[in-house]
């Protein structure tokens, strides 16, 4: 277990997994997320994994790309590179998507594709220690597929200021600008997301699912677009063995049993 690039342990119905790359301050290298991907399917699959959270081991959450990515680079032919970018995109996308909550544990730097799959996350608790940011323009890079996904968390004028400056900020200032949802103490960030992983566990799973399915969708619809297509899904869920669970529980004044 120690030699995987992702490490799992389970707290009752909250999966955590850990980036496992500490001495390079977990790099998004093409392995690591392979494995992180690959982890994701496995707590998909298992009915009884109702969350997940995400950290890093060691001091960072994720510091983007790795030292020797960054050396070859320059020559990598352009299919390589696409390949590259294309399976971050990918990794991305699934962590955006997944159907089970995802809450990231930003314990320390997260970086340029490391921030990306902070925000990726559908929470994020980051510890008042920890920096986040965008860096890539620092050194010719552009923050491509991240900036898709901050445009989404903060808005236009908060990823011009943290594209363009490329500055790394502190969690604080992220607060401020939505890129978080809590701030924990310092080397609590884990706890901190344990607890909001574990309130949103209870909930329906069906529910949790068609949640997240609709906000990733309103984004490029149309007003009556969005509202017709919000108003199948709540017929839909009508039907849903997960209604019928929390209105009996409702009315017997139990606990659901989902």
């Amino acid at each position: 277990m120690s030699e995987s690039l992702v490490l799992r342990r389970d707290h009752g119905r909250v999966r955590v997994l850990v980036l496992n790359d500490p001495e390079r301050r977990n790099p998004l290298s093409d392995p690591l997320a392979d494995a992180l991907a690959s982890e994701l399917e496995a707590a998909e699959r298992e009915p009884e994994v109702r969350a997940v959270v995400l950290t890093g081991a060691g001091k960072a959450f994720s510091a983007g790309a790795d030292l020797a990515f960054l050396k070859r680079v320059r020559s990598e032919a352009a299919e390589a590179n696409l390949a590259h970018s294309r399976r971050l995109a990918e990794l991305f996308l699934r962590v955006y998507t997944f159907p089970k909550p995802i809450v990231a544990a930003v314990n320390g730097p997260a970086v340029a594709g490391g921030a990306g799959l902070a925000v990726a996350c559908d929470l994020v608790v980051m510890d008042e220690a920890a920096r986040i940011g965008y860096t890539e323009v620092k050194i010719g890079f552009v923050a491509a597929l991240v900036g898709v996904l901050l445009v989404r968390a903060v808005g236009e004028k908060h990823a011009r200021e943290l594209l363009l400056t490329g500055d790394l900020v502190d969690a604080a200032t992220a607060y401020r600008m939505g890129l978080v949802n809590r701030i924990a103490p310092a080397g609590e960030s884990v706890e901190g997301a344990l607890e909001l992983a574990e309130r949103t566990a209870g909930n329906a799973p069906s529910s949790l699912a068609l949640t997240k399915e609709l906000i990733a969708s309103y984004y490029g619809m149309g007003l009556e677009d969005a509202l017709r297509y919000a108003a199948i899904a709540g017929a839909w869920i009508r039907q849903s063995e997960d209604l019928k669970e929390g209105l009996d529980a409702f009315f017997e004044k139990r606990p659901p049993r989902f």
